[in-house]
């Protein structure tokens, strides 16, 4: 979340390290186009949706004011500005904490932000949770087809949400008094919600509850198997919680029953105090098989295993970047069919917090369902320099500029990639300093 403003095969095991497969991806030389979608308050952490018959949804954060800036699309097309969805939601009441967005199987847009609202009874401002759905994707007018609400108001952060056919989840930490998961399932494609089971509650020593001890990824509607998963890192709760968010085991959650029962299933634990959630853990379903990827980064790698049982069992970590992307961060992985593409920011530089270290946007794809990847450069010009911080809020000035997280995703028309992501050296504020902006980089062969 945003708070500043600028003036295996792994079995279920709980305590054992598993031994990693470190490969890399080869190079190659797959092509894109580079698309800056400049605005004057800047953006950044963008995320996109395609839907059924390609038409794509791109939002992203604004740097300077209180909402989510959108766009739409077609693949190759340069995207349309629409405005900013949550500007509008209620009186006194801001947006662009968060974002996510997607286009289901309906047609039907749904998109969840972090809004911001003071309370007269604490007297300090809370966050609460968004949901805004537009029928058919329809964001003219001012987005005045869509139908906006707030389903939460308690303190919550780092929203997702997903759809299968009318049932729309959303999910998000409780950030007032526990950071455990909560979920709201919507069955009438995202007009009304109710609240279902927590993902990780009651696992006991497994996680140590997960209070203040876990960060949670995507949360994803499999309309394969119709089964709901969630990805999270989490610590060992006798030494880590509550302490330190440095989270050494990768879970995977999934519930069968549209929210009602979850069971977690151990993904990876590595070394304790070894951070694996640089930013979030990541999550990928293929549509078409129903086969499951997490990825995850420990600050020097970005890592894969795949799932192809319901999250069941999981195949060895494979460690997928490569020369000149020594160092990798910020994971995100699209699957459909053969292809998984897994995108990440790297450097040369040995290390994130290196402050000479030159970014770039990498994707490496596989076309053997992951079991081998070729790594290519994105971008046609470095996209930030220096420090990359993954503390959060707690990050110094110009290092978080990239905020927590970039996204792919594949069109199902074409089978090829679209990304968006952010660059911090195309405009300045007032002031000299870096004013981030978003850019999509369409996949042309």
């Amino acid at each position: 979340m945003k708070r500043a403003i600028t003036t295996i095969t792994i079995a279920l095991i709980l305590t054992l390290a598993i031994p990693v497969a470190v490969h890399g991806a080869k190079t190659t030389s797959l092509s894109f186009t580079n698309i800056p979608l400049l605005r004057p308050d800047g953006n950044s952490e963008p995320e996109l949706s395609i839907g059924p018959d390609g038409t794509t949804v791109y939002v992203a954060l604004s740097w300077t004011q209180f909402f989510t800036n959108t766009w739409k699309g077609s693949f190759g097309q340069v995207p349309v500005f629409q405005g900013t969805i949550d500007a509008n939601l209620a009186k006194n009441v801001g947006g662009g904490g968060d974002a996510d967005v997607d286009i289901g199987s309906t047609g039907t847009l749904h998109v969840s932000t972090l809004i911001f609202f003071f309370n007269p009874q604490t007297r300090i401002t809370q966050l609460g949770v968004s949901a805004i759905t537009c029928p058919n994707t329809d964001t003219s007018n001012n987005f005045s087809h869509c139908t906006g609400q707030i389903i939460d108001t308690t303190q919550s952060d780092r929203q997702w949400i997903t759809s299968d056919g009318p049932h729309v989840y959303i999910s998000y930490h409780d950030s007032g008094s526990s950071t455990l998961i909560h979920v709201q399932r919507s069955d009438d494609d995202g007009f009304t919600f109710h609240r279902v089971t927590d993902p990780i509650t009651g696992q006991g020593g497994a996680t140590g509850n997960s209070t203040f001890n876990n960060d949670q990824g995507k949360l994803i509607a499999d309309s394969f198997s119709h089964n709901v998963y969630t990805v999270w890192a989490s610590g060992v709760s006798g030494l880590q919680k509550g302490t330190t968010a440095n989270f050494n085991n990768i879970y995977v959650t999934v519930s069968p029953d549209m929210g009602k029962t979850w069971t977690p299933h151990l993904v990876f634990s590595g070394t304790v105090n070894v951070a694996l959630n640089n930013v979030f853990p990541a999550l990928a379903v293929d549509p078409l098989s129903g086969t499951l990827y997490a990825g995850w980064s420990d600050a020097h790698h970005v890592f894969i295993s795949k799932s192809t049982d319901q999250g069941n069992t999981w195949t060895s970590p494979l460690a997928v970047n490569a020369s000149p992307a020594n160092t990798a961060v910020f994971p995100w992985i699209a699957a459909r069919g053969s292809t998984v593409d897994y995108v990440y920011y790297g450097t040369n530089a040995s290390s994130k917090d290196d402050p000479r270290a030159v970014w770039n946007v990498y994707m490496a794809q596989s076309t053997d369902g992951g079991s081998h990847f070729v790594q290519s450069t994105v971008t046609a010009h470095p996209n930030h320099v220096g420090v990359i911080c993954t503390n959060g809020t707690g990050c110094a000035r110009g290092t978080r500029n990239l905020l927590d997280l970039f996204q792919d995703a594949i069109d199902p028309l074409n089978g090829l990639a679209d990304i968006i992501y952010t660059d911090d050296t195309l405009t300045t504020q007032p002031d000299g300093s870096p004013l981030p902006q978003v850019s999509v980089a369409f996949q042309t062969g």
